[in-house]
């Protein structure tokens, strides 16, 4: 699990895996764009069942220049995550520098009506030197 998703964080029995890669399809460096894919597979290794209800990113650029991202859900839903079960997807990150890194958490709500908060780990955003 490991070699397909580098980057773990575990809260409250909630594992949290991402791995990215870098789009040079999509990205435009000589306009000052590179555009990385990420994916994430949030694993429900608790007892409860729990839903995700908001996202909070911290996107770093490669100047050191924070940017904060809140909003509801991911990808669109709000994902229901029984014990035992896991949630994927896939989402992107646009940069004006050809490295950064991400972090962030999740607001999850457990059927018990408890609120809490999961670690997105943090990860980098590396494009590959140009020539490379």
């Amino acid at each position: 699990m490991k070699a397909l998703f580098p980057h773990e964080a575990t809260t409250g029995g909630i594992v949290v895996r991402v791995s990215a890669t870098y789009l040079p399809e999509q990205s435009q460096p000589a306009q000052g764009r590179w555009f990385w894919a990420y994916h994430i597979r949030i694993e429900n290794g608790s007892e409860r069942t729990v839903q995700l209800l908001t996202r909070h990113w911290i996107i770093t650029d490669g100047r050191g220049e924070r940017h904060s991202v809140e909003g509801e859900g991911v990808i669109g839903e709000l994902p229901v995550i029984e014990p035992g079960g896991s949630f994927d997807y896939v989402s992107g990150c646009p940069l004006s520098t050809s490295s950064g890194a991400m972090q962030g958490s999740y607001h999850m709500l457990a059927d018990d009506g408890e609120t809490f908060d999961v670690t997105i780990p943090r990860f980098a955003l590396l494009a590959p030197a140009v020539g490379a």
